[in-house]
C-alpha cells in the first residue's frame, strides 16, 4: 500500500488520540478538584445551586443549602469548587461590584412620561365593540339579497 493512501487514516487516528487525551485530562482535573474538597468551602453544583460542604465522604458529601438546611450530595453533582471571595460575592452579595451600565428600576411606570399620556386619546379594547362590529356585518350580510352574483361567477350550467 502507498503511504498517501494511509495518510488520511492516520491523521484521523491521531486527532481522535489528541482529543480524548484532552478529555481525559479534563475528566481527572474535576475528579482531582472533587478530591480536595474540604468542609467549609462553598461549591456549585452542576444544578446551579451554591452551598457550602459540611461533610466529606467517599462518594458523597453533606451540603448546607441554607442556614440549617442540610442535603446529602453525590461528589459528581459538585460542578465547581469556588474561592472564598467568589463564593461570598455571588452568595452574600459581599465585594465592591462597579456597574458602569444605567440601573433599571424595578417599576417601569417611571420610564414614562406622564405628559404625554394624558393627551393621548385612550382606545377601549373590551369586546363590547367586536361583538357590535359582528351584529352590524351580519345585519349587512341579511339586507343582501342572496342571488346576487360576485366577480367570477357566472349563470352557465
Amino acid at each position: 500500500m502507498n503511504i498517501v493512501t494511509l495518510l488520511p487514516f492516520i491523521v484521523l487516528i491521531g486527532a481522535m488520540f489528541l482529543m480524548t487525551r484532552s478529555a481525559k485530562k479534563k475528566q481527572q482535573a474535576a475528579a482531582q478538584m472533587r478530591n480536595e474538597m474540604q468542609p467549609g468551602t462553598g461549591v456549585r453544583t452542576i444544578g446551579g445551586m451554591y452551598a457550602t460542604v459540611k461533610e466529606v465522604h467517599d462518594d458523597t458529601i453533606l451540603l448546607e443549602v441554607a442556614p440549617g438546611v442540610h442535603a446529602v450530595y453525590a461528589k459528581n453533582a459538585v460542578g465547581a469548587v469556588l474561592e472564598d471571595e467568589e463564593y461570598n460575592r455571588i452568595v452574600h452579595g459581599d465585594g465592591d461590584l462597579k456597574i458602569d451600565a444605567p440601573v433599571v428600576p424595578d417599576d417601569a411606570s417611571s420610564l414614562t412620561e406622564s405628559a404625554d399620556s394624558d393627551d393621548v386619546a385612550r382606545i377601549d379594547l373590551g369586546k363590547k365593540d367586536e361583538a357590535g362590529e359582528a351584529d352590524k356585518a351580519a345585519d349587512v350580510a341579511a339586507d343582501e339579497p342572496k342571488d346576487k352574483k360576485t366577480d367570477g361567477e357566472s349563470d352557465a350550467k
